[in-house]
């Protein structure tokens, strides 16, 4: 049964449109615009949303007027209507619930991204938010959404998002498969970092390469022992180490003393001024801090292999991105799934009935929609 079917529709909504829809069926039907807003500034992102609500319409025969405010990729404040639809309140009274559940999370979601990769504007990002949603249909909106985000910064000149780890939505990023090499488990099968490197290299050998380097807890080690067993991608530039340590432990060869030196040697002004606990987290604390980063940035140079790359991960939302991008961290490549919302209440997209049949009105409270349309009428829209 396809998405747009009504009994699909029916069975998935709010059960007070479905007896709108019967009343309103029953005492006369009436052409009704409504207005599409958030509480929150977001990134447009109303395609996947859009392409269903017109094939509902041609399914029901009947003609929905879209005038959208905003076009996909452009910033929209907090209350500001991203598009109005006008049309017949039968065949439209059903369809809210739905409708604002493919819009919401993806325009949250969309503003994530392209904060992201605005605060790191030379780096490239690797849609990683797969494993973090709740069935393909999230997948595709999280994916679509960091899609429209990163070319939005990438107007503004950021590298944004070079790819994603799966096939499935692999094209909304140009891309027609996913990226990645291998998980952990990998090289817990193989018994050691480097000999996953090998199997892997033996199996795709055309491919370049990046590995895994917590899994022993040697990220250094492990990382300049498979750069010597693959000197050639090493020095081509086809060999990268992707750091996933544990927020329980440091990297190796760091402890709180040795990660602020660190980032003294580095960037000594992100950690001359106040901090907030997460901030000092993210700089100089376990995991994958800049700190972390830095470290391994200087044993791979300092043992012959400056154009080995660093691939960063684990929890790289917007506010870890401005700390590393603050102490100037040489990542080259971040992978990420924290554009997802993490407050999901944020994402709750609003409809409004702000006329009817020709007549403006709207519950008290929202009568700023009504500005907006007496705005949108003198521009000439419906």
């Amino acid at each position: 049964m396809p998405p747009e079917a009504d009994a699909l529709i029916t069975a998935w909504t709010d059960s007070y449109f479905n007896r709108t829809k019967q009343i309103v069926a029953r005492f006369g039907d009436t052409r009704v615009t409504y207005a599409v807003f958030l509480r929150r500034p977001v990134v447009s992102a109303p395609r996947l949303m859009l392409d269903w609500l017109r094939a509902v319409g041609a399914a029901r025969g009947a003609e929905f007027q879209i005038d959208l405010m905003h076009e996909e990729g452009q910033w929209v404040g907090a209350g500001d209507p991203l598009l109005y639809i006008t049309g017949s309140l039968v065949a439209l009274s059903d369809l809210e619930t739905l409708l604002l559940q493919k819009l919401g999370a993806a325009c949250v979601a969309a503003h994530n991204a392209y904060q992201m990769c605005l605060e790191l504007p030379n780096v490239g990002f690797l849609a990683m938010e797969a494993r973090h949603c709740a069935g393909a249909e999230m997948q595709e909106m999280m994916a679509y959404a960091a899609a429209v985000g990163s070319r939005a910064a990438q107007a503004e000149g950021a590298k944004g998002f070079i790819g994603n780890a799966n096939d499935a939505t692999a094209h909304w990023f140009g891309q027609k498969s996913g990226y990645g090499t291998m998980p952990h488990a990998l090289i817990g099968y193989a018994g050691s970092t480097v000999r996953a490197a090998e199997m892997f290299h033996e199996t795709y050998a055309t491919e370049p390469l990046t590995v895994l380097v917590d899994y022993f807890g040697r990220e250094v080690t492990d990382g300049l022992a498979v750069a010597r067993r693959f000197p050639e991608l090493a020095a081509e530039g086809r060999l990268a180490m992707r750091l996933d340590t544990h927020g329980g432990r440091f990297l190796e060869g760091l402890d709180p003393a040795e990660s602020y030196a660190v980032l003294e040697r580095h960037a000594p002004g992100a950690i001359r001024r106040y901090r907030s606990e997460t901030e000092l987290r993210h700089l100089v604390g376990t995991g994958v801090s800049a700190a972390a980063v830095w470290s391994m940035r200087e044993k791979l140079d300092a043992a012959g292999f400056p154009k080995v790359r660093i691939v960063a991960s684990s929890g790289f939302g917007v506010g870890k991105c401005r700390v590393m991008a603050e102490a100037k961290a040489p990542i080259d490549v971040v992978g990420t799934g924290s554009f997802i919302p993490d407050a999901w209440s944020e994402t709750y997209a609003t409809a409004d009935i702000v006329d009817y049949d020709g007549t403006p009105r709207v519950k008290v409270g929202r009568e700023f929609l009504l500005r907006h349309e007496e705005r949108r009428k003198k521009n000439g829209g419906g």
